[in-house]
């Protein structure tokens, strides 16, 4: 029998790569990332379908793309890709703005619904979109991405409710989980300071890592979470 198919956007960097390589073992891989170029490493076996997610022309190409290709035997799609301008609202462009909104929320939507139709025909398939917990708390600066965020686990709520309403007896499951504050190339430069400031107030006292997200994803995409649905999975170290 054939490794199960899953999708991750974002895969070719920081927490999309950590995935790819915690699940290549289990899954066979159908990566993402804007262009090939952007692939430093690809977990043998793994599969490419690359796509810009600023333009929505890209994004209908895509998630027909993977229909094609991949419908008859997807069951899992990450999505994972995300992008942040962080400024006051007040000086955002437009066009961030747009983009913001575009990666991390219109790309999302467009796919969930894609792989809702791959999964309703074989009435399985799992769901899990990665938010933030500036999703939940807000964080200056951030004001677009962090309403990106909060709309993906509102999006994975009631998506889990309209599966079920569907697919009677079917076990197709939606999900959210929203990283704290983690060790990626977008903390690396934080000033020690500023990062020692967040670290006290996070009751794990660390910063998390990607691979913290990855083993709780690993799990979530496993039958052993088979009665986990609708939720948003915080792992922030207990940050509020």
């Amino acid at each position: 029998m054939s490794a199960k198919k899953i999708l991750i956007t974002g895969a070719s960097r920081g927490l999309g790569l950590a995935l790819a390589q915690k699940l290549a073992a289990d899954y066979q891989l159908i990566l993402h990332a804007s262009a090939q170029t952007s692939f430093t490493t690809v977990p043998p076996g793994s599969q490419l379908l690359c796509a810009d997610f600023t333009d929505a022309e890209q994004i209908a190409a895509f998630c027909r793309g993977l229909k094609k290709e991949h419908g008859d035997d997807l069951y899992a799609v990450i999505n994972n890709a995300g992008m942040a301008y962080d400024k006051s609202l007040i000086y955002q462009p437009e066009q961030e703005i747009d983009a913001m909104l575009s990666v991390n929320l219109k790309a999302p939507v467009m796919i969930c619904k894609t792989a809702m139709k791959i999964f309703s025909l074989k009435h399985k398939g799992v769901i899990i979109n990665i938010s933030s917990v500036v999703g939940e708390t807000g964080n200056a600066f951030q004001s677009v991405y962090a309403a990106a965020k909060a709309g993906l686990v509102a999006l994975s709520k009631s998506l889990a409710q309209e599966a079920a309403a569907l697919n009677q007896g079917g076990s197709i499951r939606v999900l959210s989980v929203s990283p704290g504050l983690i060790e990626t190339d977008m903390t690396k430069d934080l000033p020690e300071a500023e990062k020692d400031r967040y670290i006290n107030m996070i009751p794990s006292r660390r910063l998390g890592t990607v691979n913290d997200i990855a083993e709780t994803v690993a799990f979530l995409l496993s039958d052993k979470a088979a009665y986990i649905n609708g939720s948003n999975i915080q792992v922030n170290g207990g940050l509020r």
